[in-house]
């Protein structure tokens, strides 16, 4: 049974996660990082042999199977029904003992999986980071491309001009998600000697959608808590952090369409707990930037979130 207190937010949730993935949708069908490859192409759904299943069970009332498709030189997941975890662990040589989840991008109705989600985990996995493409579950959409267009089009012109309700309101509504988020930091806590994890160094890392959902897993009153977290270009809007919130690292463009017009409340309010927060505004790379290279300095929040990792100790076994 629903809570009365989830009843009242998960209409507020809907409108910001539909506006989100129209948005981000809309971005895609403008141009993107790479617009010479912008068609959304079907394909097969790829093996995925390291992927482990979490234990959150079947999305509620899915009607379509999973699938993929290209776009950008890369690979994208919908319809996302059952949620999965895939570890892709350092050279033991030297692994750090450090974790982090990866959570990609998409508007909670696709995944960019490689772009945002297994690029980013190999690069941390090359800098001794074990990392953990976290799969979560979707809204659904229609199973076929056209419909899917068309959906989430429609979906753009009943939303883009409604205003976004606040994020902490919002969060009520990412259930599902925030399920498996809390399933991925307890499959990796109950495997760390196995993964050569500290489960006291488990981060979380997200892009977009994947950052609200970060951001979300830090301020959810359960046994997830984040060591620390980044946030790639999602919203920032002004939160209320739990007093032990962890050290956060933002990275946003100037000209993101999205979120760069609506102020730095998170921002604000991480420095008004007294907690560590670290912010790069970028003067130029739009949304969805992630790890394509670009001619940006965007480009570089890679770097900087390293650079930002090894400041607080984790790019070294702890003493």
């Amino acid at each position: 049974m629903r809570s009365p207190d989830l009843a009242r937010t998960e209409g507020p949730a809907r409108s910001l996660r539909a506006s989100l993935a129209a948005l981000v949708l809309t971005l895609a069908l403008a141009g993107g990082a790479q617009a010479q490859n912008d068609r959304m192409t079907p394909i097969a759904v790829p093996a995925q042999p390291k992927a482990i299943t979490l234990d959150t069970g079947v999305l509620p009332g899915a009607t379509a199977a999973e699938s993929w498709h290209s776009q950008y030189n890369s690979v994208f997941a919908r319809n996302v029904t059952v949620a999965t975890l895939t570890p892709f662990l350092p050279d033991p040589a030297k692994a750090t003992g450090a974790a982090v989840i990866v959570a990609p991008g998409g508007g909670f109705r696709t995944l960019s999986m490689e772009n945002e989600g297994w690029d980013v985990a190999r690069a941390l996995a090359d800098k001794g980071v074990a990392a953990f493409v976290l799969k979560y579950r979707l809204n659904p959409t229609p199973a076929d491309m056209p419909g899917f267009e068309r959906s989430m089009s429609e979906m753009f012109s009943a939303t883009a001009q409604r205003p976004r309700p606040d994020p902490q309101a919002a969060m009520a509504g990412l259930a599902p998600q925030l399920a498996d988020s809390r399933a991925a930091f307890a499959l990796v806590r109950k495997r760390s000697a196995e993964w050569k994890v500290d489960p006291d160094r488990i981060g979380m890392v997200g892009f977009s959608a994947g950052a609200m959902l970060t951001l979300a897993t830090t301020l959810a009153d359960n046994d997830a808590k984040p060591a620390f977290i980044g946030l790639i270009y999602g919203p920032l809007t002004a939160v209320t952090p739990p007093a032990d919130a962890p050290p956060m690292f933002v990275a946003l463009a100037a000209d993101d369409p999205f979120f760069a017009n609506s102020g730095f409340g998170l921002i604000d309010s991480w420095r008004a707990a007294k907690r560590p927060a670290e912010f790069h505004l970028y003067e130029q790379g739009g949304h969805g930037f992630g790890m394509y290279p670009k001619t940006t300095t965007s480009t570089g929040w890679f770097d900087a979130y390293v650079r930002w990792l090894g400041m607080h100790g984790l790019l070294k076994p702890k003493a």
